[in-house]
């Protein structure tokens, strides 16, 4: 309920986790609106709202919500900046002064590698002027707070690069097993890769 009112977003929260807790079954909520495009709800960047961390610790006290997606600069989709890429890590440091050791989210964190758009477009995409999040930033972002990372634009890419290069070095194929294979382990390759030298989660639960 991110894109209702404080007040509205905090009720609608509080009987989703109320109901959601009786069945054993965690929340995650939104506190904060960003820009971009996810699951047909378009938000444009003059709509878009960063959280403000006094909100946030009012929020969870509240809501009693498990997890937190916060709003300080990333969005949705493979064009997150237009200029240099920023994040506001002040804002991000005083939601986590405000609520130590609770799990925050970041949404719309993709990093948008340049190599899998450039492989895209090597076989047939047409994407320009993408940019992500750099990985370095959110190295940065799990030093405060951040637990959780939404990536789901670079599987996208991943996969559409792996199947674009398939089928057009074998235009004769149309067996989905055998191009959705080299999708499924270039997925599992990005995966990996954001594990072990992304997010230092590796080995750890």
């Amino acid at each position: 309920a991110s894109h209702r009112p404080f007040e509205e977003n905090v009720e609608i929260t509080k009987r989703v986790v109320e109901y959601a807790h009786s069945k054993g079954v965690v929340v995650e909520a939104e506190l904060g609106r960003l820009a971009g495009i996810e699951d047909a709800v378009s938000v444009s960047e003059r709509d878009a709202t960063f959280t403000v961390p006094e909100q946030a610790a009012e929020f969870v006290e509240r809501t009693d919500v498990d997890s937190l997606a916060i709003a300080i600069g990333t969005s949705h989709g493979a064009f997150k900046f237009k200029g240099e890429p920023s994040l506001d890590f002040e804002r991000l440091k005083q939601i986590q002064k405000l609520l130590p050791k609770f799990p925050l989210v970041l949404h719309g964190a993709s990093t948008v590698l340049p190599e899998f758009v450039d492989l895209c477009n090597q076989y047939g995409g047409n994407i320009s002027g993408a940019q992500g999040v750099p990985e370095k930033m959110i190295r940065q972002a799990t030093e405060f707070g951040v637990c959780k990372v939404n990536i789901d634009t670079d599987l996208r890419l991943a996969m559409t690069a792996a199947i674009r290069k398939h089928m057009a070095e074998n235009p004769d194929n149309f067996d989905p097993r055998k191009y959705l294979g080299p999708g499924r382990t270039a997925i599992k390759g990005m995966v990996q890769h954001k594990i072990k030298n992304v997010l230092g989660c590796s080995n750890r639960l």
